[in-house]
């Protein structure tokens, strides 16, 4: 669209640094301006002009209410004979900051909120709220949430990647410790997508056991390499669901346990020394590294020798694949900046009033996520099919065989 010129009223002017909502009055010309040129771009000319190339006429307008961070707008949009006029700034207003609001509405209207909540809540939303303002912002943000971590996984997904993460939600008049459970994959178009995101009591078998078979039965297949950390149940359940796969035990969370077994005086030395461990340039090298750290280590660390050689084998696995691969697959970290934009909305709201509204949030949160990840192809997938497929001519994995199909 061309550029747009935009225009403030006289009687505009002196209330939009002195009024409270001379900003939302503001704000709310301008996108009604841009709602007018979009219109007439649309149909390829101005309110009662006479044009060759008009290819529709206006219809009057539908008023709609925009809740912002600056108060709530009244936005005039136009509608055309036809109906085909659409725009997209409602689209531009994320999901992610609905459920933000929604979320710290519901703790006020439920009773459990604090003066501090009351008051982000009355700024973000710049009006009052009850009820059935919290009900119906549900019902349109709900099901968007839904499709998205219900929806049909399509193709294969060679490397996927799971964590979890631990939020407070409220039952009743208890405050309970809930789990996150945040599954990622990169298709084998080199894509990233987020796969689903699953709430339980705990990181345990069950949990993760029921989240995969849930994901296997939208779709979920091609699996050849799964990189997470070593939790016990989850690993068990990865081994039950894709037996036919790689574990990648992520090197990040391996290097935390080995300086956790290790005093403060040698912790330095200790993750110099792993670091070059996981940074070798093939496995022949690595072990060799790995002997000379165990060496040097026996004594004055021998807990991190023996968390780094019980751990060195799957955390290694990454070696097998191409070298352009590896740095990105050897461990969560993907994960790990999924985890931190959800804890930026999380600590400001710190206890949910209920696991919907944590999942909505989260969801939301993914959602866009993910579409941001459509832009941008994530790794170049031509060199692994070449490795799939000389495992396959070697009759190494089924999956790999499939991969490479």
């Amino acid at each position: 669209m061309a550029g747009i010129d935009v225009s403030v009223s006289r009687e505009l002017l002196p209330g939009l640094l002195g009024s409270p909502d001379g900003l939302a009055k503001l704000v709310e010309t301008v996108l009604n301006q841009i709602l007018e040129a979009q219109v007439t771009e649309s149909l390829g000319a101005e309110r009662h002009e006479r044009s060759e190339e008009r290819t529709g006429y206006r219809n009057g307008h539908r008023a709609r209410t925009l809740y912002t961070r600056v108060g709530p707008v009244t936005l005039l949009v136009p509608q055309t004979r036809e109906g085909s006029f659409s725009t997209e700034i409602f689209k531009r207003y994320q999901r992610s900051e609905q459920a933000f609001v929604l979320a710290l509405m519901e703790m006020v209207v439920q009773g459990v909120s604090t003066r501090k909540v009351s008051a982000i809540t009355e700024e973000l939303c710049g009006a009052s709220f009850s009820k059935s303002t919290v009900s119906a912002l549900c019902a349109g943000l709900e099901p968007r949430v839904r499709a998205f971590n219900e929806r049909r996984l399509e193709g294969d997904y060679p490397f996927v990647l799971v964590d979890a993460m631990f939020i407070q939600s409220r039952q009743e008049d208890r405050v309970l410790m809930r789990t996150v459970l945040i599954v990622s994959g990169v298709r084998s178009d080199g894509y990233r997508e987020i796969l689903g995101v699953r709430m339980g009591d705990a990181e345990s078998f069950a949990t993760w056991d029921e989240t995969f078979r849930w994901l296997k039965g939208r779709g979920l297949k091609g699996v050849a390499f799964v990189i997470s950390d070593q939790h016990g149940g989850l690993r068990e359940a990865i081994g039950k669901h894709f037996h036919d796969a790689t574990w990648q035990r992520c090197q990040v969370h391996l290097m935390r346990n080995i300086l956790g077994s290790c005093s403060a005086k040698v912790r330095a030395e200790v993750a110099a020394a792993a670091k070059l461990v996981f940074q070798a340039a093939d496995l022949p090298e690595a072990r060799r590294r790995l002997a000379e750290f165990s060496e040097r280590f026996a004594r004055t660390a021998p807990k991190a020798v023996s968390c780094l050689e019980a751990g060195f084998e799957d955390a290694m696995a990454v070696m097998a694949l191409p070298e352009k691969y590896r740095k990105r697959l050897r461990s969560t970290n993907m994960q790990e900046r999924l985890n931190e934009e959800i804890r930026r909305r999380e600590r400001v709201i710190r206890i949910f009033p209920n696991d919907e509204s944590a999942l909505r949030l989260i969801g939301a949160l993914l959602a866009e996520q993910n579409e941001a990840w459509q832009e941008r192809k994530y790794l170049d997938m031509d060199e692994f099919k070449q490795w799939a497929a000389s495992r396959a001519a070697a009759g190494e994995g089924n999956n790999v065989v499939a991969l490479a199909s």
